[in-house]
């Protein structure tokens, strides 16, 4: 397989703060995000794309939720909903400015343990944001488990254990060598117990860089891009001593990650699965926004964070690919 790059999209870049997440307000944003991996697609890449999907998910419950007059379905099925909602929106935009049938989404099952810790402690932000006045009342009525997020109200939070392998991997390399660019494990991908059961289904999201990670690692791809709504990751962010960083080594970027700079809930899981994408052979990852990507791709100056690899992952070079 040529070199590829694994691109993760976050669901809030499909809807926006302060939009409600009407079908138009998402195709214009995954216009947006079609744009910028088409530059990608432009440099050579084969791409496959894995998209968040916490406020997408998240509204789906509430509607679930708003009526007794249909049964309401269970956490992981509303995930496989937002698979074909929002695979269908990014693969409409991608085939407007590459052709019709550029794109397919894949519908993919990713396997997690279900005594996995994070069952006990939920941590997943899906849905709208909250007043806390709101949020408790919520909390009370719905069973919900309630968190602040970002400094801009509560959301609702939900197990979101670690991805441990996916069903479908075999079809996602047969259409990424077919020359296709594969949407793939959408909201982290439809959670279940094991390879075996296939009908074992689990109430989580799945994070989607972690999910973005492990299908990088598995298909042996050379670059792990986490798409965000900042231009670099920030050290002591929200600080007066608020810094960008450029261009850094795995070591530097795992040391700042032992310090605490990298928050569980927001920035802590990109950088985690950058980690280990390069751990295990990756040669390069990035964050950054979407107008940033391919310049931060090719290494432009004042462009986004590269995370590569550090002297010791002897390998390969990035420069020889």
């Amino acid at each position: 397989m040529a070199k590829t790059a694994v691109i993760a999209l976050g669901g809030n870049a499909l809807t926006r703060a302060g939009q409600p997440g009407t079908y138009d307000e998402m195709l214009a944003n995954a216009a947006v995000m079609a744009a910028a991996v088409k530059e990608v697609i432009e440099a050579g890449w084969p791409v496959v794309i894995v998209h968040g999907n916490g406020p997408q998910v998240g509204n789906l419950a509430l509607q679930q939720e708003a009526t007794s007059m249909v049964p309401a379905q269970p956490l992981a099925l509303l995930n496989a909903m937002t698979q074909g909602e929002l695979g269908s929106v990014i693969a409409c935009a991608i085939d407007l400015l590459r052709g019709p049938g550029t794109a397919a989404a894949l519908v993919t099952h990713v396997t997690v343990d279900p005594a996995d810790p994070a069952f006990r402690s939920p941590s997943k932000p899906i849905g709208p944001f909250f007043e806390r006045s709101e949020a408790q009342q919520l909390a009370a009525s719905r069973g919900w488990v309630v968190k602040p997020d970002s400094g801009r109200g509560y959301r609702r939070v939900v197990a979101s254990p670690e991805p441990t392998g996916v069903i479908e991997i075999d079809a996602l390399r047969v259409l990424v060598s077919a020359g296709h660019l594969v949407i793939a494990a959408g909201g982290g991908g439809i959670p279940v117990a094991n390879a075996g059961t296939r009908g074992a289904i689990v109430d989580a999201v799945i994070d989607k860089d972690r999910a973005a990670g492990l299908i990088a690692r598995l298909l042996g791809a050379q670059a792990l891009l986490l798409v965000t709504a900042v231009d670099r990751v920030m050290l002591d962010y929200g600080t007066p001593k608020q810094s960008e960083l450029g261009t850094i080594t795995a070591a530097e970027a795992a040391r700042y990650l032992d310090d605490g700079q990298f928050p569980p809930g927001s920035m802590g899981p990109k950088i985690e699965s950058a980690l280990r994408f390069l751990a295990d052979g990756g040669e390069l990852a990035v964050v950054t926004s979407p107008g940033l990507l391919a310049a931060t791709m090719a290494g432009e100056q004042g462009s986004g964070t590269r995370i590569e690899r550090s002297p010791s992952q002897a390998g390969p070079g990035w420069a020889s690919q």
